[in-house]
Parts: C-alpha cells; sequence; structure tokens
C-alpha cells in the first residue's frame, strides 16, 4: 500500500496538445510518472475533446518506447534499404549534412537538393518556417505538397477565400447534414457526438462515398457513388435546384458571382444520365437534393477523399457551391465546413523578414519521377522530414528505385526506423511531440494549441528547429534566425499569430493550454460574424482556377483493370504514423458480389495487380463497400505486406490539374486468388 501511496504521489498530469494530421487538434492530459509516460488522455474540460481521444494517440507511448525508436545520429555502412547504420555524433552528423548539400549546390546548384516533408507534425515550429528559411538560403527546390488538400485549398481559396466553415459544435442545429467523401468516425471522431445529437433532435444525415462507415441507426442514406463521379452527382442536384425553382436569387445576387457557367455545366447531367454514371439509383440523388433543398439549417461536410482523382478539384468547387446556391448561410449549423485552417493568421515576415525563394517547384506527388528519370539539374540531395514518401508516395515502386540511386544523398530526420529512413545516408533523431515544445494551429477545431514537453527528449533526439539552426551554422550563416533556441522561436512564432481577432498568448502555448478564437464569438457564422475573405467579399461560383472547362468531367474506367482502388484512412495509422506496431496484417476489402465472381473468401491470400505494381494480401469480405470498388488502407508499411508492396505501388503518379494534388483513387486493379 505504501508503494502504491509513493506512486500515485510520483506522478504528474500535463496539459499539451495533439499535433497529428487531423482536424480535431485535440486537448491531452498526459500522466507522468518517474519519467515515463503511463497514460494519455483527453482533456475533460474542452468542449470538443470531451474527455475521448482516438485510440492511436491513445496508445502513442508505445511510438516513444518502440524498439525501432531512432536515438542518435548515424550513418549507413550497408547497401541502401538494408537499414544497416553506425551510430555517430551530432556535430560530426551536422558537419557531413552541411558539407554534402554545399558541395552539391556549387556544382549542380541549389535546385539539386530538394527538402520533402509533409503532415508528420502539424506543429508551426516544425513546418513551413525555419526549414523554409533554410533551404530558401540555400536556394533549394521548392516542394509541392500535395498529398492532401492541394486541390480543395486551391478551390476554397479562389471560391471563398477560405472563409471559416460551419463549426463542429454548430451541427446539432442542422435539419440536414451531408457528409461527402468523409468518414468522421476514423479521421474526424469529435464530429461524431454532434452528428448524433443532431440525429436525436430529428436532422436527416446522407452520406456520399463508396464505402459506409455507419449503421442504419446513424444515417438516413447513403450514397454509394463510384469514386471519381462526385462531379455528376452534384450538378445533377444544382440542375434539379434549378428545375424546381429553389435557389435564392436574391443571395446570389448579393453575395455571388460567375453563377452562368456553373448553370450551363449543370444543364449537361440529367438526373438519369448522373445516376447511371455514379453507379447509383436516380431517386436517391433526386431525395438528397429534395431534403437539403427542404431543411434549414443545412450543412455540407466536405471531405477530403472527395479530391483525389482527375475530377476532384472541380467535384470541391461544385460541392461548395451547393450552400450559396440555396442561400445556406447566416445561422448556426448552417454552410458547409471543410478546412477551417483560414481562420488562423500567421505572419511569418514578422518572424523571419522579408524571404525571397523562387527556385523551381517540383510536385511531391511525382516524387518517383523526379528522383528517376531526367531533369536538370538533377535531384542530388533529398532531406525527408515529417515524412514517409516510401509508405505515401504514389508509384511505390519507382520512388524505391530512385531512393536506390548511389548518387542520390539522402537524410531522414525522423522518430523511428521507417521504410525511408532505411534508404538513408544519414539518419537524425527525431522528437515526438511529447517530448518538445510546439503550436498547433488546428484546421477543422477552433483552437490554437500549445504543446509542452511531458518527459524528457529520448536519446539524443533533437525537434527540427534545432537541426536546421545548426545546419544554417554550420554553413557559416549568421542571420539571426540561426540563433534562436526553442523558447525564442516559440515566443516569435505566437506573436505572429492571430486567432481570429484575437492574439495568441506565448505563455499559454509554453503551457501546453488552448488558445480560442474570436470572429466574435468563439464560433463562426458564416455571413453573419464572418464573410468570404476573397478580393472583393463575393463567393465566386466559377474561378478562374477552374479552368476554360470549369467542370470537365473524364471517366476513367479501365476494362482490363475493373476495379477502382481506394485508399482511405484507418483507425490504426495516422497517414503513416505509427505503422511501426498498429496495423500487423494488409487487407483489401472487396464487395461480396465482386468475391464470389473471383472465388475469393475472406482470409484468402490475393494479388492486386495493375501495370504499376502488384500488391500480396490477404481478402476481407464486405458489403461496407461498394461493388467495383476495392480498398486497402493508407499508409501501411512494406513488412505487413506479403511481397513488400503497399497500396501505393498501385496508384498511379499523375496530378490533378488543379492545384496538382495526387490522384490516389484513379488506381484501377484487378484481384486474383494467390495460388
Amino acid at each position: 500500500m505504501i508503494r502504491k501511496r509513493k506512486d500515485a504521489m510520483a506522478e504528474r498530469v500535463f496539459r499539451t496538445t495533439c499535433t497529428m494530421d487531423c482536424p480535431d487538434t485535440c486537448a491531452l492530459e498526459v500522466t507522468v510518472a518517474e519519467g515515463r509516460i503511463r497514460r494519455i488522455a483527453g482533456s475533460a474540460d474542452d468542449p470538443v475533446t470531451a474527455g475521448f481521444i482516438c485510440s492511436k494517440v491513445s496508445r502513442f507511448a508505445r511510438r516513444v518506447y518502440h524498439p525501432d525508436r531512432i536515438l542518435y545520429p548515424m550513418r549507413r555502412v550497408g547497401l541502401k534499404g538494408e537499414g544497416e547504420f553506425e551510430r555517430i555524433r551530432w556535430d560530426e552528423a551536422i558537419d557531413i549534412v552541411a558539407g554534402r548539400l554545399r558541395s552539391i549546390r556549387d556544382r549542380w546548384g541549389g535546385e539539386a537538393i530538394l527538402p520533402f516533408h509533409y503532415g508528420g507534425s502539424n506543429g508551426l515550429l516544425g513546418e513551413d518556417a525555419l526549414d523554409d528559411y533554410f533551404f530558401a538560403r540555400l536556394g533549394a527546390s521548392r516542394l509541392a505538397k500535395t498529398f492532401c488538400a492541394a486541390p480543395s485549398g486551391e478551390v476554397a481559396r479562389a471560391m471563398y477565400g477560405k472563409m471559416p466553415g460551419v463549426a463542429f459544435e454548430d451541427y446539432v442545429h442542422a435539419k440536414c447534414i451531408v457528409i461527402w467523401g468523409a468518414n468522421p468516425k476514423v479521421s474526424n471522431i469529435h464530429l461524431v457526438p454532434f452528428l448524433r445529437e443532431a440525429k436525436r433532435r430529428g436532422a436527416f444525415i446522407a452520406v456520399v462515398d463508396p464505402r459506409n462507415a455507419f449503421s442504419r441507426a446513424e444515417i438516413d442514406l447513403h450514397l454509394p457513388v463510384r469514386p471519381g463521379t462526385d462531379l455528376p452527382v452534384a450538378l445533377a442536384m444544382i440542375r434539379l435546384w434549378r428545375e424546381w425553382d429553389r435557389l435564392d436569387a436574391g443571395f446570389l445576387r448579393r453575395h455571388a458571382k460567375n453563377v452562368e457557367p456553373l448553370f450551363n455545366a449543370a444543364d449537361a447531367w440529367p438526373l438519369d444520365k448522373a445516376a447511371r454514371e455514379a453507379g447509383v439509383p436516380a431517386e436517391a440523388i433526386e431525395t438528397l437534393a429534395r431534403r437539403f433543398a427542404d431543411a434549414d439549417p443545412a450543412v455540407v461536410r466536405c471531405g477530403w477523399g472527395t479530391e483525389r482523382n482527375r475530377n476532384g478539384g472541380r467535384a470541391i468547387a461544385a460541392i461548395l457551391a451547393m450552400p450559396a446556391l440555396l442561400g445556406k448561410f447566416g445561422k448556426p449549423g448552417s454552410g458547409y465546413t471543410m478546412s477551417n485552417s483560414g481562420a488562423a493568421s500567421l505572419d511569418l515576415q514578422e518572424v523571419f523578414g522579408p524571404m525571397s525563394w523562387n527556385t523551381r517547384t517540383l510536385n511531391m506527388s511525382q516524387l518517383g519521377r523526379i528522383l528517376t528519370e531526367p531533369l536538370e539539374p538533377p535531384v542530388k540531395a533529398l532531406f525527408v522530414y515529417n515524412a514517409n514518401p516510401v509508405a505515401t508516395a504514389p508509384n511505390q515502386n519507382a520512388v524505391l528505385r530512385g531512393l536506390m540511386r548511389e548518387d542520390l544523398f539522402t537524410v531522414v530526420h525522423e522518430q523511428v526506423m521507417t521504410d525511408t529512413a532505411r534508404y538513408a545516408d544519414i539518419v537524425l533523431p527525431a522528437v515526438t511531440f511529447l517530448e518538445q515544445y510546439e503550436v498547433k494551429k488546428a484546421y477543422g477545431n477552433y483552437v490554437i494549441g500549445g504543446v509542452q514537453p511531458v518527459i524528457a527528449a529520448c536519446g539524443e533526439a533533437w525537434p527540427n528547429e534545432a537541426v536546421f539552426a545548426a545546419l544554417g551554422r554550420a554553413m557559416g550563416w549568421r542571420e539571426a534566425p540561426f540563433t534562436w533556441d526553442t523558447q525564442t522561436f516559440l515566443e516569435k512564432i505566437s506573436g505572429a499569430l492571430r486567432a481570429g481577432r484575437s492574439a495568441v498568448s506565448p505563455a499559454k502555448m509554453k503551457a501546453g493550454l488552448v488558445q480560442r478564437f474570436d470572429f466574435p464569438g468563439e464560433r463562426p457564422v458564416p455571413f453573419k460574424t464572418v464573410f468570404p475573405l476573397t478580393p472583393d467579399g463575393k463567393i465566386d461560383l466559377c474561378p478562374a482556377i477552374l479552368g476554360e472547362e470549369p467542370f470537365r468531367y473524364r471517366n476513367s474506367q479501365d476494362k482490363t483493370h475493373p476495379l477502382q482502388l481506394i485508399t482511405p484512412s484507418s483507425p490504426k495509422l495516422i497517414s503513416s504514423t505509427m505503422g511501426e506496431f498498429n496495423l500487423d496484417r494488409l487487407e483489401i476489402t472487396l464487395h461480396p458480389r465482386d468475391a464470389r465472381h473471383r472465388g475469393i473468401q475472406s482470409g484468402d491470400r490475393v494479388k492486386v495487380r495493375n501495370r504499376l505494381g502488384e500488391v500480396h494480401c490477404y481478402a476481407r469480405v464486405s458489403d461496407r463497400v461498394r461493388p467495383g470498388v476495392v480498398a486497402m488502407p493508407k499508409g501501411a508499411w512494406r513488412k505487413i505486406s506479403l511481397n513488400g508492396q503497399t497500396a501505393n505501388a498501385l496508384c498511379p503518379d499523375h496530378v490533378n490539374d488543379i492545384g496538382g494534388g495526387a490522384c490516389y483513387n484513379d488506381a484501377r486493379v484487378e484481384v486474383e486468388k494467390l495460388d
């Protein structure tokens, strides 16, 4: 009893914020005893986190203490990909990296160096800040970050200026909710309680998605469209509203422009034609159109699954136009929600001063081409952080061929030995969000989250800003940002950040607390307290970014490979984070009809193939996916595949016309039973 009392007294609970790539941005309470993490839980006093978190983050301590944790700098001693390294000192590692980058720049030019990073940590200190300052000073190539949200971000910016959307808490007021191309049960779990409360109050809830994660008791309608056919469905609904004379002409006259091209495009999609193309009943589309038009308030939760095909950017434009056409704004719970990142503003010029970076831009979704096809100058150095491209970049086999190049100097700053880190020449140990100070700008929930270390950094792990400051000094650069420590950097970033009309408190950020917004009020009401941030303050329903054929639709069926592969989020992984332990078997989900036609049963070993690759895995038969569609989780690591290839080996590396976004869901495959 005495021992338990001492252990209890030794425990301390820290407040902090989750930095994972998720709209929820949870407020956390982390229990630590004797310097080790004992429990990670959601803060009960936060109105959105409400005391619960996803199982992924609740188990994050397994990553912190995992046997594959990278604890010190290392240099490759074996062949690329074999994962054989020797330990070196930090000063030695910094000198090697700075020396190689300098020599490559001097011989090939700065553009021969490519930084590669994405959402491994959504913190403001470790992403697009001092790292950008370093690579701009080096004259490196710029990276177009296109794995997710590139087309939707460009469209939302052009149409609404990224106006803040409906807050999660206000969904309880909606009488009709359309969840389009999203699965909040996996990647936005704190929206789910508000959906359930809205349903209890009588809301009509519809899901438009090739998969369905909801029960019949939770939703009223599931529209299982074929991947890539969201655009015809949205245009058919718009055509119906015109036929029914349901458009809000007064709202459009006051607040919108360029509506005629949208109407012209909708005229090409009568209801029956759109239903045939999408593979859904015409009466289901009509029901959805009628219920959304009749409801007041009504809201669309538009997810990023919609954009991951050639038609994605234009589909997003048609979907985001829907509430405007019907005047569904001005009340809590009415309008749309996509990314709310535009609600916060960060002036990096206030932090770093003027920064010029005008080199070429390379699209991350085409990393395989960048590393294997002729390019002038060629990429001779790749610096990877906050990312695991082997597990996430399209055309995985081309990426692997590129990483095998002996003339490519690869640096990976990482927490654990990922599939990508195994191909590095130099591996640098990175802190997790539980070992660092950070600032997290939410893109769903309306908070700015402070992050504080709850334990000391494991081994010799460093945060990103410390690495780039050290590299800048090793390059001989004397600019002030390369002399700042993390505390100074946090204060400067916090001071340049605003939460709506509110300044952000550096003290709150250091203490791991959250800063709420003022719009006025903690939650915005579109067209009442917030308005479009476009130059003229109006919604542009056909912005120039959509091109000369603004609502062009392209059918991408493939008779040789008749099944459409989607690679959605899973309950086990945040993109590829936690793939070291949290997913131990790779499965592909088929509809019973498709499985029966191929003689496949749950548990069978199968081969999924197309022209780009071949994945061997296990079959799972379920009617959660529609006929003609198969699903394999994104971000899986190669070790859980039967042949070392994963879903992105089958995904093409062509990109969206709008924003250059990845087209993962354009993958067409065939599935066969393995002998």
